[in-house]
């Protein structure tokens, strides 16, 4: 059962960093539900910077899931090559279309279950389309939100799934969404994994895990 005395605590990080970092929006760039999706399913195993150098073209070719589902697989390949993983999320991709061009008239769902049948998303996928694009209170847990959940005593679990509900019971659900981004900004530009820069962090004092004593 968590307490208040953590709850509190938690909505003080959060505070904190939304003091800091300000409003927040996804690293990802898109104009619709569905190029999120897409750069989300890309950004597996790879940077947001990346990840958008790659849609700038992408988008331009590829409007719809017909785009998509029409181009040979070969060729989806070579456009998302640098992505990394790219046989697998070309797979992803075009079974994902497949599923939108018949059962949703070629529209992403906005439903948070519907979107975690889709081939190729799973929850932290569809906690950032959902939350996002249709603005629907998620927690997306990547690989920055997993490891400062750990470090700031917020979570104690690698299973993304647990982490994302222990920090929907420590905070409000209106801070849900924000608190992936603020967490993801922290630490890319101070808590970083090699070298964390402590004397800069502004929620060193609520931090277990912290390097300067």
């Amino acid at each position: 059962m968590t307490s208040e005395k953590e709850k509190k605590r938690a909505l003080r990080i959060y505070e904190i960093l939304r003091e800091k970092y300000g409003e927040q929006k996804p690293a990802l760039n898109f104009s619709n539900p569905f190029e999120l999706l897409i750069a989300t399913i890309l950004s597996a195993q790879c940077t947001d910077a990346r990840v958008n150098v790659v849609t700038e073209k992408l988008f331009k070719k590829y409007k719809n899931p017909k785009d998509f589902l029409k181009t040979e697989t070969e060729e989806l390949e070579k456009d998302i090559f640098s992505t990394g993983f790219y046989r697998q999320k070309a797979k992803s991709i075009k079974a994902c279309c497949e599923i939108l061009a018949k059962e949703y008239d070629g529209k992403v769902p906005s439903n948070f279950e519907e979107l975690t049948k889709l081939p190729g998303v799973g929850r932290k996928t569809a906690s950032v389309v959902a939350g996002n694009a249709f603005g629907i209170p998620a927690v997306a847990v990547d690989t920055h939100v997993r490891r400062l959940s750990n470090l700031l005593g917020l979570a104690d679990t690698k299973n993304p799934d647990k982490i994302e509900a222990a920090l929907k019971e420590l905070l409000p659900e209106r801070t849900w969404i924000e608190i992936s981004h603020l967490l993801a900004s922290h630490g890319r530009a101070v808590c970083k994994a090699r070298k964390p820069d402590c004397f800069n962090c502004v929620i060193y004092d609520y931090c277990p895990g912290k390097k300067l004593k």
